[in-house]
């Protein structure tokens, strides 16, 4: 029999906003804060444990994110987020 003994998820987002909406790069820089901002809320308010392994503003305005997180609430993370 096998089981999960401990795991969390490596994800790479991107922050970005449709190039239709004509804003400038710092508005789009500013609008994908904002996005990113609530990201991080809704992941502490859901309890997730996580951690911003790298946040990259790209030349386009949009925002790379390399993140790792809880798989869920019964997996056990200690060796992840020390």
């Amino acid at each position: 029999m096998k089981r999960v003994k401990s795991g969390c998820i490596s994800q790479t987002l991107v922050f970005s906003q449709k190039p239709e909406l004509g804003l400038t790069k710092n508005e789009a820089i500013h609008a994908n804060r904002q996005e990113l901002t609530r990201y991080k809320v809704s992941m502490e308010n859901s309890r997730t444990k996580f951690v911003i392994l790298d946040e990259t503003v790209q030349d386009d305005g949009s925002i790379l994110v390399h993140v790792k997180k809880q798989i869920n609430a019964t997996t056990d993370t200690s060796e992840y987020f020390k």
